[in-house]
């Protein structure tokens, strides 16, 4: 008796999601490393020249927006279903 091998081949576009979506949260704690370690040294700098005004507080909101929307786009934004996507060629009809 021949045994079949019964696993089936995921879909490709399936596989190429799940890719670029690891991909994404790749860069995006790449991206976070070096927030973490560039902010770190502004403020070590501060500490050591005086103390004076917080200044790495720019930099720091200025980068964390981008930060933010960078991990929206990570975790949060989903794939639109089928009916999203037949509602807006409806609306450029």
């Amino acid at each position: 008796m021949i045994e079949h091998d019964t696993t089936v081949a995921p879909d490709e576009g399936l596989r190429a999601r799940a890719i670029g979506r690891l991909r994404k949260k790749t860069d995006f704690h790449a991206h976070l490393l070096v927030y973490v370690l560039v902010n770190s040294f502004t403020v070590f700098i501060w500490l050591f020249t005086g103390q004076g005004f917080f200044w790495p507080v720019f930099l720091m909101a200025a980068w964390g927006i981008g930060l933010v929307m960078n991990a929206w786009e990570v975790y949060r934004r989903q794939d639109y279903t089928e009916e999203q996507i037949q509602q807006e060629i409806g609306r450029l009809r």
